[in-house]
């Protein structure tokens, strides 16, 4: 019960500190200071970023290290707006980030026109819910918002919060809380029983894990189904890390490379049964796109979410926690032989050979020696771009959500903004951020942020003055050279001129050398890798 004294703000503060939420991130306006007032009255601390794409970003990299909802504050109008890209890629990516504007009161909105826009017309069709916060009912709302955006496939909701309501003193009132849902579990039925079947039968027996896998924390399930039935798995990008990818049974991420795909696809298409654990083929390129008929092969499809996307079909689909449904499939179905002709293995040096680690310099190279130079426990971000593709591949995740990355819609300056939350979760654990030099460009204001937070993230960026992905994309259409090549620009300064360490490198031993320096820094650094723009052709 509240005495009166709370405002409405309160209520919603109070809310999300009970997700667990202790960080919110934004650039505030007249119209959000009791937002922010509440928040760090609830014990939320409240993050001054540079921009509020960058914040829902920073927001999103504390919600995969911590696993409570990320909270993005930005005032009306222009501030609102400004977040678009990233609430978006909170619905696609299936980040339940909560996203708080201010707004011009309705009475106002009557003889008044400066800055009013409609924010939930805005926000409707790239968000799970759109609420408009009123006194009496906040703590309702923030309830529901909580329980919207985590339940299911999580994603992002809305709360446009009037500049008078957030003030309101809504009286006493009495605090729901929704109990949370238990986790599903397919009912004993002729259907678990042909799934059971379809199992004991299976000779070629192949899993594809996605994110809702990870959201219901399936690891150790799935590690002991692989090696009880001897089951090899590919994940998507965002699944890297759910099981070990040093694993012989994993063969490691999947999503964009056509050069993965190479050795990938036609495995896939040679199992007698495809096993879709938590697969959201949201991350996927159109070449995953019903690349087997269900008709002639067994494909099973456990998810959060019915199938309406269509990039593939299923003989039977279970609505249901992951974990707990593989481990109620196993019931009664001893193991068989299962991939005899060691496909597993010479899938794994196909791909190994694809992507080399031995290149004495270029974007591989850099990733290899990172990768070696940093501990296995070290958090990853990675840009959109070529590098992401690449690193991606080459990148070994030792457990799940330490490579962090867009990869639903791709949208680029994300690496940057993830690092830094990340490492705000977790300040006494390595992190790197990589980026293309068009990436961090666009971000790069946020390493004051960095600054001013005195974090000690690394920032990897590829120095080759191009957007080198769309440059190879033309010159394979045989198109001219046009709006895709840049200056170039001294990065390491621009990491000292903001109060990092900066090193330029365009050796294995340079790079080594600087990331070793970085590990002991007492600050941000930023790392100039200069590479050739052509350096990807034929690698991704």
């Amino acid at each position: 019960m509240t005495d009166g004294s709370y405002r409405a703000a309160d209520l919603l503060a109070q809310r999300l500190y009970e997700a667990g939420c202790r960080h919110a991130f934004g650039m505030p306006g007249g119209e959000v200071l009791t937002i922010v007032d509440a928040l760090q009255k609830a014990g939320i601390e409240f993050i001054l970023a540079k921009h509020e794409n960058n914040s829902g970003f920073m927001a999103e990299g504390v919600h995969h290290r911590t696993g409570a909802p990320g909270i993005l504050v930005s005032t009306v109008g222009p501030g609102a707006l400004n977040g678009v890209n990233v609430v978006a890629n909170a619905h696609q990516d299936r980040v339940p980030l909560i996203v708080l504007t201010g707004c011009v009161d309705a009475d106002e909105v009557l003889t008044y026109t400066h800055q009013v826009l409609d924010h939930q017309a805005v926000m409707g069709p790239i968000t799970k819910a759109t609420f408009r916060l009123t006194a009496s009912g906040a703590d309702i709302i923030a309830d529901k918002a909580i329980g919207i955006a985590t339940e299911g496939r999580a994603g992002p909701v809305h709360i446009d919060v009037p500049i008078s309501v957030a003030d309101a003193e809504p009286g006493t009132v009495r605090l729901r809380r929704r109990a949370v849902a238990s986790s599903t579990v397919p009912a004993q039925s002729a259907d678990l029983d042909r799934a059971r079947e379809w199992l004991r039968r299976a000779r070629r027996p192949l899993m594809i894990i996605g994110l809702d896998a990870l959201k219901d924390e399936a690891g150790s399930a799935i590690l002991s189904f692989a090696e009880s039935y001897n089951v090899p798995f590919v994940t998507t990008y965002k699944a890297k890390g759910i099981v070990p990818e040093d694993h012989p049974l994993c063969l490691g991420g999947a999503g964009l490379s056509p050069l993965a795909d190479k050795t990938l696809v036609p495995l896939v298409q040679s199992a007698d049964l495809v096993m879709c654990i938590g697969y959201d083929p949201i991350e996927m390129r159109t070449g995953w796109r019903e690349m087997w008929d269900p008709a002639k092969v067994h494909v099973l499809d456990i998810s959060a979410a019915p199938n309406h996307h269509y990039m593939h079909q299923a003989g039977l689909h279970f609505i249901a926690d992951t974990g707990a449904t593989i481990e109620a499939l196993q019931a009664g179905v001893a193991a068989g032989e299962t991939w005899k002709g060691g496909e597993i293995e010479q899938a794994k040096v196909a791909l190994a050979a694809d992507f080399p680690a031995d290149d004495l310099w270029g974007p591989a190279a850099v990733i290899d020696e990172c990768r070696k130079t940093l501990p296995k426990d070290a958090i990853a971000t990675v840009d959109s771009g070529a590098h992401r593709i690449l690193l991606s591949q080459m990148w070994t995740c030792h457990e799940p959500r330490t490579l962090l990355q867009s990869s639903a819609l791709c949208t680029m300056g994300c690496a940057v903004p993830l690092a830094i939350g990340a490492r705000i979760a977790e300040p006494d654990r390595p992190v790197v951020s990589f980026s293309g030099d068009a990436g961090m460009l666009m971000v790069a204001g946020e390493l004051s942020t960095a600054a001013e937070l005195k974090s000690k993230v690394i920032f990897v960026v590829f120095v080759d003055a191009s957007l080198a992905l769309i440059e190879l994309k033309q010159r394979q259409r045989q198109l001219g050279n046009k709006g895709v090549d840049f200056a170039r620009h001294d990065f390491a300064a621009i990491g000292r001129a903001f109060g990092g360490n900066g090193h330029t490198v365009t050796s294995r031993a340079e790079l080594r050398d600087a990331m070793r320096q970085a590990l002991l820094a007492d600050t941000f650094t930023v790392i100039a890798a200069v590479i050739d723009p052509k350096s990807y052709d034929g690698r991704i």
